[in-house]
């Protein structure tokens, strides 16, 4: 915890307004998005260069503030640690979520095969709506059973999970030979621990992400990364899906909706130009 007074809010879209004297990346003028770590539910928020990008002109601000960590987790989980191939099949828990969403769009720009689970039909079908292949309630069904059912027995090749407690446990059962299990967060409460006879028996690998620390230690290929994104959403192949927008003034009821679960991708706080 960060100690008090501070503003929350971990990201940001805007204009910026100044630089320090070593920044060459950005200037003032420019249209961008940043990571802040907190601070950004705010009119104005500082952002260390490294994690400040320079946004597509087709980007509006709110999408722009939805991007960074949702989108930078997700990059880094599917292809710098569950090296996800064109034709495998990919199990996106939570997708009706902030992070999930963004697995299920990716999972297909990169040629998966994907399966998408979540605890709601209006969820399922923001999910379908990303590119999911197959839907999972798994409030109202089995989910090793279903995933079983639909790649013939075989499993998931990468799971991508940031639900844990029972999704987790049910993700080691329904994995594939050599798959890999990405461990994103533990949304459900209980983190979870792996019997490690499963793991031997089903030759996968249960693999950490964490994102913030990946971008930290390896900056230059974490730019990299963002280039590539940002790339993909200049040619429409990205798009945050931001459901719900609060003023500045409202940012409890905002927080309360999060905590609720009536929000499908991003909540996004507005603040007043100038």
């Amino acid at each position: 915890k960060p100690p008090f007074p501070f503003s929350p809010g971990m990201e940001v879209g805007g204009v910026v307004q100044a630089v320090g004297a070593e920044v060459r990346t950005v200037k003032p003028g420019d249209r961008v998005m940043a990571s802040t770590g907190t601070g950004g539910f705010a009119e104005e928020a500082l952002a260390p260069a490294q994690s400040v990008y320079r946004i597509p002109d087709n980007m509006d601000f709110a999408s722009a503030a939805a991007f960074p960590v949702t989108y930078g987790t997700t990059y880094h989980a599917l292809i710098d640690r569950g090296h996800l191939k064109a034709g495998e099949w990919l199990l996106v828990h939570g997708a009706g979520g902030g992070v999930g969403i963004t697995a299920v769009e990716m999972g297909k720009l990169l040629g998966a095969k994907v399966i998408a689970t979540a605890g709601s039909a209006e969820k399922l079908a923001i999910a379908r709506q990303y590119g999911a292949d197959h839907l999972i309630n798994y409030s109202t069904e089995k989910v090793r059973d279903r995933v079983k059912e639909i790649t013939g027995d075989k499993g998931a090749d990468v799971i991508y999970d940031p639900v844990g407690g029972d999704v987790f446990d049910e993700s080691l059962r329904c994995i594939a030979w050599e798959g890999r299990l990405l461990v994103i967060g533990f949304a459900a409460g209980r983190i979870p621990a792996a019997p490690a006879n499963l793991i031997l028996l089903k030759g996968c690998e249960v693999v950490g992400v964490f994102w913030g620390s990946f971008a930290a230690r390896n900056p230059d290929i974490s730019r990299k990364n963002f280039e590539t994104m940002l790339q993909w959403a200049a040619e429409g192949k990205l798009k945050p899906h931001v459901s719900a927008r609060f003023p500045l003034d409202k940012v409890r009821q905002a927080m309360n909706a999060l905590l609720a679960r009536k929000v499908t991708g991003k909540a996004v706080i507005t603040v007043r130009q100038g």
